[in-house]
Order: C-alpha cells, then sequence, then structure tokens
C-alpha cells in the first residue's frame, strides 16, 4: 500500500485531467450512502467531529475493469486554532473495488482542494460564456488559487481580481498567482469588481450574503463553494431570483447549502426551479447556458464521488492500477 502525499498530487494533478475525471463520474454508476458523522467529546476544549465519506463503484449489475472503493476521513478538532494547526485534517483510503486490498493512503486535504476546484471549473464549462475574460475570486483562502486556476483552465480568463476582507491577504495570494504566470491583482472594492466580472467564484465562511444579485451584470455566471452548512450565505435572494440555478448534486445542496435552502425555506426559490445538477449537466439530458445574457449560479457543497474519482486519477497517474 502506497503512501500518496500532498506533494505526489500536486506533481501528477492537472486541472483538465482531473476536470475530465470528474466528468466521467457524474456518468458512470458510483454508490455514495450518506455522510458519517460522529461527535467526539474532548475534555477542556471544544468537541470534534470525525467524518466518514465513503463511495464505491456500482458492481450490482457487472463487474468492470478499474472498479474501486474509497472512504475520506475527516477530522474536524476546533482547538487546533489555538494550537496553530489547521482544524479540519484528513486521509483518503482507496481499494481495489474486486478484491478489496488496499492501494493507497492519500493526502485528504490537498485531494479535498484539488477535486472542489475541479468541479467548480467542470460545471463552468457548462454554464459560463464561453468568452468568459474576467474573474472574480471573493476570498483568498487554502482553496482560492486551485480555483482560480481551475476556472483558467476552462474559460480564456485574462484579468483574475482577488477580494479578501482584509487587503494584505488578497494582495499576497495575487503576488503567489503572478509568480505563477496568472494575471492576477487584489481589489479593495468589492462591488465594482463584481458589476465587471465575467465569472465570480466565492470561497468564504460567511453567514451572511457578501455578492448582491443587483451587482450581476448580464451574462454572468456566479460560482458558489464556501457555504457548507443550512447557516451559511454567500449571495442574496436577488441573485437566486435572477439566476438559472444549478448545483452539484440536488441531494446534498438542498439539504446542506445555506445559498439554496434559506431560499428554498422563503419560497425566494422554488425545488422544481433548480435546472439541474452535474448527473444532469454531464450527461446531457440537462441544457447548461442557453444563451449569451443568461445569469448562470453553480452552488457546490461537494460529494464523495468527487472524492473517488480524484483518488482514482491519482492512484492511476501514480502508477497504483
Amino acid at each position: 500500500m502506497r503512501v500518496v502525499t500532498a506533494a505526489d498530487l500536486a506533481q501528477v494533478f492537472t486541472y483538465p485531467a482531473v476536470i475530465e475525471a470528474l466528468r466521467t463520474a457524474f456518468v458512470t454508476p458510483v454508490v455514495t450512502p450518506v455522510r458519517h458523522h460522529h461527535p467526539v467529546e474532548r475534555a477542556g476544549e471544544p468537541n470534534a467531529m470525525l467524518l466518514l465519506m465513503p463511495a464505491w463503484s456500482d458492481l450490482s449489475t457487472s463487474v468492470g475493469d478499474g472498479a474501486v472503493l474509497g472512504v475520506k476521513i475527516v477530522s474536524v478538532i476546533p482547538g487546533n486554532a489555538g494550537r496553530a494547526l489547521p482544524s479540519v485534517v484528513g486521509a483518503y483510503v482507496l481499494f481495489d473495488g474486486i478484491t478489496g486490498a488496499p492501494l493507497a493512503v492519500m493526502d485528504g486535504a490537498v485531494l479535498t482542494l484539488w477535486r472542489t476546484a475541479s468541479a467548480s471549473a467542470l460545471a463552468a464549462g457548462y454554464l459560463a460564456r464561453k468568452d468568459a475574460g474576467t474573474l472574480l475570486m471573493v476570498g483568498s483562502g487554502a482553496l482560492a488559487p486551485h480555483l482560480v486556476k481551475a476556472h483558467c483552465a476552462v474559460r480564456p480568463i485574462r484579468d483574475v481580481m482577488i477580494w479578501n476582507r482584509r487587503l494584505e491577504k488578497a494582495e499576497t495570494l495575487a503576488a503567489e498567482l503572478v509568480a505563477e504566470g496568472v494575471p492576477a491583482r487584489a481589489t479593495a472594492d468589492l462591488e465594482p469588481a463584481a458589476r465587471n466580472a465575467d465569472v465570480i467564484s466565492c470561497a468564504t465562511l460567511s453567514a451572511e450574503p457578501i455578492i448582491r444579485g443587483e451587482w450581476l451584470r448580464p451574462g454572468a455566471h456566479l460560482d458558489l463553494v464556501g457555504g457548507f452548512t443550512p447557516g451559511m450565505r454567500e449571495t442574496d435572494d436577488t441573485a437566486i431570483r435572477r439566476a438559472s440555478v444549478f448545483v452539484d448534486t440536488l441531494a446534498g445542496a438542498t439539504k446542506e447549502a445555506g445559498d439554496i435552502t434559506q431560499p428554498l425555506a422563503s419560497g425566494a426559490l422554488g425545488r422544481d426551479a433548480i435546472h439541474g445538477d452535474l448527473f444532469g449537466l454531464c450527461a446531457g439530458s440537462v441544457p447548461g447556458r442557453t444563451h449569451a445574457d443568461e445569469i448562470t449560479l453553480f452552488k457546490s457543497v461537494g460529494t464523495a464521488i468527487e472524492d473517488l474519482a480524484a483518488a482514482r486519477l491519482a492512484a492511476e497517474l501514480i502508477g497504483l492500477r
């Protein structure tokens, strides 16, 4: 069994390859049980949480080559903030889907960053204008550079604006991206940047809307990644009403994402007004963007399908399969 480090993944992954692996995964039979949540009591500090996200190739009708089984194991340790350590850490364990033999243990954090950004880029390939040249990145955390580079892999982005509540963090990320050849710059003015962006990608932990629907220009695509609980929100009801709304999975987004659950509860969004998910987009059963001035919105909450697809690709690229 191979230990696959963050450096190993960064060496073999490319955004086009991960995007295509996800596209294939969303049209391939995969079993994804409900995510397991296990509270962990800890004396003297906040309770922790152990999350298990399994998925495997569906072999119920036939046994196929390349079948895999995997589980992402994530620990959420709030007390790590006081230790100057990440609060969320984890690993991905990949098994042969036929024999059950363990193939690899992979860095779960980096695997998640790559697959999450690639899922947004996969959606943008169907939903953003083909000539989209301006990207606004809202947030400058660990996921932000991956989102920027993944979007640049599917659209001819010529100008990347980065906004963060702390301008110095946006400036640091912009400098790092410029060093990698990405045309990035920090901005302190969110509204003008949003009004001029063809694609807006948000990766924050905000509980209140940051992007206002009235700011969205005709033809804009809004990519919402950060809000992963019903109490979190990155955009407002105006954006929901103006946009054609898509999600990564209907089952996940309609239960976990505040940008979807809150409008559903208030009546600002009807369940039948959600145009589709990545299953339908990738299969071609759901149309993506239909005209140049259409405003589109994609809400991502993540799915174990994406983890399995990325882990399987890594195993193939490294030569484990």
